[in-house]
């Protein structure tokens, strides 16, 4: 399938290069209002500039939408009127009500997903496939301020990668409370599913990159880092106590396989092979706006 990008920002680029490289997919095209940054892009991936979005809708068979997100609405919205299938890099929209509106002008037949990337993460997958009865889990996501982000707080920016996980991989259509505190770049959410709380961290102003997940269960604890794609699990203590007036405890520690991939090729390729078959998204737009509704219940808990 010929595949299209719309903006040509960090991510946008990389949507590019991954389209670029992909067997599935013929030619790539690009459009961006910056002309020059289009072209730029263009001649470092050998895929073909387009002057217009229509343009870019007449050619591509499948396009990756990867504007700032308070214009997801309207661009998505362009694509979807086209009977184009298309990615929507996270979040959906910017508001729960936008996310409504868009879902309502996506019809039947047409792939329409949502680019939340650490679902294709292979720790993801590893640790969907071993976790059993979670009793307390918890992510840290905290990372230097970036000059590429602007207009959103901490919470859709960073913590919506692990809300996605929590919320639709783990402990998917249950029931939940949630309270938060923080500002606009540090916070820190406290979810609950029945009796097992879920801790979320989240942080711009950090001076060390963490993307960690970490679950207790009865007789094992299981971490995951995101960034080297490594997932161990630690068993109970064959001995634990006291020995010479020192702690002494011995783990059993257990290092799973993980096939380490970059994600957003899995979600590129997953994305290319939904809409040739005329299938869902891993990440349905429905996943998207319930993952918005999170935000946005976490972010008045800031704002209280």
């Amino acid at each position: 399938m010929d595949a299209g990008v719309i903006g040509t920002g960090v991510m946008g680029r990389n949507h590019v290069r991954v389209y670029s490289e992909l067997k599935e997919v013929g030619t790539t095209y690009v459009y961006d209002l910056n002309t020059k940054a289009a072209e730029e892009v263009a001649a470092a991936t050998g895929a073909e500039v387009c002057r217009s979005m229509e343009e870019l809708l007449r050619k591509a068979e499948c396009v990756s939408v990867v504007v700032p997100t308070p214009y997801h609405l309207r661009t998505a919205g362009e694509v979807i009127a086209a009977g184009v299938h298309a990615l929507i890099e996270k979040p959906l929209c910017l508001t729960v009500r936008e996310c409504e509106q868009l879902i309502g002008q996506i019809p039947d037949g047409l792939t329409v997903g949502v680019g939340h990337i650490e679902r294709f993460n292979p720790v993801v997958t590893e640790v969907a496939r071993v976790v059993q009865n979670p009793l307390y889990v918890s992510f840290h996501r905290h990372n230097p301020a970036s000059a590429r982000v602007s207009g959103s707080s901490v919470v859709e920016d960073l913590m919506i990668h692990d809300i996605d996980v929590a919320f639709n991989v783990l402990f998917p259509g249950r029931e939940y409370t949630v309270h938060a505190s923080g500002t606009g770049d540090v916070a820190a959410a406290l979810a609950a599913f029945g009796r097992t709380p879920v801790y979320l961290s989240a942080s711009r102003k950090s001076s060390k990159k963490v993307r960690s997940i970490y679950i207790e269960e009865e007789d094992r604890t299981i971490e995951g880092d995101f960034m080297t794609q490594e997932v161990y699990v630690y068993r109970k203590p064959e001995a634990y106590g006291q020995e010479n007036g020192l702690y002494r405890q011995e783990n059993i520690i257990e290092k799973l396989l993980v096939n380490k991939v970059e994600p957003l090729k899995i979600e590129l390729s997953t994305f290319i092979r939904a809409a040739r078959d005329g299938k869902p998204f891993t990440v349905t737009p429905e996943q998207g706006l319930s993952n918005v509704r999170v935000c946005e219940e976490i972010s008045r808990s800031l704002a209280a």
